[in-house]
């Protein structure tokens, strides 16, 4: 339960980054000064989707734990799919129809980023936030390939330990296509987050350990000076690479503080709401919230009163999102995708077991067994028992 309340404190570090820290036309041109400065704190907050990333590593290990590809795949689409197409169908209709001003974006640009597959595509996000997403989709994947080789903690040590130097080596090398899937920058986080699940599930031993602070190091050389880079571009504040980096070990230490300690064994029936609210209010909260300040702006009212609105607004779509749409449909999506997935996978294997030259003997000869839901074959020439014979007269 206290991850709960960890992933709402990432996503508020990451809400008051946006309406405070990034340079946004909504405040206009005096939003240093309305602001009084705040940004040159809460940029820090854009280290957000990296304490998502350590508490992803640990949560999604601890699911796919002992559970087949089949289950992993369709919890993670009941989980993702239902309030992302809510949250791209209400962003997409603000900018295409109520507020374009705020961003241009096309009818076919929200279309294809309904897959969530969009930076697959080379289509722009309709809302930036959505870049952690396509993250966080390959390592599922990658989770997907480990669990059907087979979950163990020996497997899950090494993957951990070699994953991230192998995808910086690929980045190295010129291989893009093979460091974007294997997540360069960002997968020592989630390897991070796995070694600590395993510390979490086993005891403290050495070797987790090392895995732990190895690619916490890793991920702070890494991050840092391109955050530095990216933050001094879109905002009004040169940060400390330095604090950035100690942001970057905090958000490991976050994790493992809550995890490890009596703090795990919290239980207050408040942080599972702050849990369900975490995910859609990142989703929505961006151009929401600053159209709302912008109206407000617009209108003389005061930053900490334009500030509060854009909170208020964004936190009660989430809870519109979460209450209408995530609670009631994500266990039914869940549910359809495990269905759909089994019979696939049933079929596909029915056919590898077989083969094709197997199956067509098997045919003709009406002896070949089929998965559950399948009709059995007849065969060629043949006559089932309950078809009439040529008399028409049933035996």
């Amino acid at each position: 339960m206290s991850l709960d309340a960890l992933r709402l404190v990432a996503a508020v570090a990451v809400v008051v980054y946006h309406f405070t820290g990034r340079t946004a036309s909504s405040w206009g041109p005096e939003q240093t000064e309305l602001l009084r400065g705040a940004g040159a704190w809460t940029s820090y907050g854009s280290l957000g989707p990296e304490l998502f990333f350590v508490i992803s590593g640990f949560v999604i290990l601890m699911t796919a734990w002992d559970r087949t590809t089949v289950s992993v795949v369709a919890s993670r689409i009941g989980r993702l799919y239902p309030s992302y197409w809510v949250a791209v169908l209400l962003t997409g209709a603000l900018l295409l129809w109520v507020w374009p001003d705020g961003k241009d974006v096309t009818a076919g640009q929200v279309a294809v980023n309904l897959t969530m597959l969009q930076s697959a595509f080379g289509v722009p996000h309709v809302d930036g936030v959505y870049w952690t997403l396509w993250t966080e989709l390959r390592f599922y994947l990658l989770i997907g390939v480990l669990v059907l080789v087979g979950v163990t903690r020996r497997r899950v040590l090494a993957f951990a330990l070699l994953w991230p130097p192998a995808a910086l080596l690929a980045e190295k090398l010129g291989s893009a296509e093979l460091a974007e899937l294997l997540i360069s920058h960002y997968a020592p986080l989630f390897a991070a987050g796995m070694a600590l699940y395993l510390v979490y599930r086993d005891g403290h031993a050495l070797v987790p350990w090392f895995v732990v602070g190895a690619n916490t190091a890793l991920a702070a050389y890494l991050i840092a000076p391109s955050r530095t880079a990216v933050l001094s571009r879109v905002t009004e504040y040169v940060p400390s690479t330095a604090g950035l980096a100690v942001g970057v070990v905090v958000c490991v230490a976050l994790v493992a503080l809550v995890a490890l300690t009596p703090l795990a064994r919290i239980d207050r029936p408040w942080l599972a709401t702050a849990g369900a609210l975490t995910y859609p209010l990142y989703l929505v909260h961006q151009y929401w919230g600053l159209y709302v300040v912008d109206l407000l702006v617009d209108r003389d009212a005061p930053a900490w009163a334009a500030l509060g609105a854009a909170l208020l607004v964004s936190l009660l779509l989430a809870w519109a999102v979460q209450r209408l749409v995530e609670a009631p449909y994500a266990p039914r999506l869940r549910r359809g995708s495990e269905r759909c997935l089994t019979s696939l996978r049933d079929r596909l294997l029915f056919r590898l077991n077989h083969g094709p030259r197997a199956l067509e003997t098997a045919e003709q000869l009406n002896i070949v067994d089929t998965p559950a839901g399948l009709p059995a074959p007849v065969a060629h020439g043949s006559r089932r028992a309950d078809q009439p014979d040529g008399g028409g007269r049933t035996p």
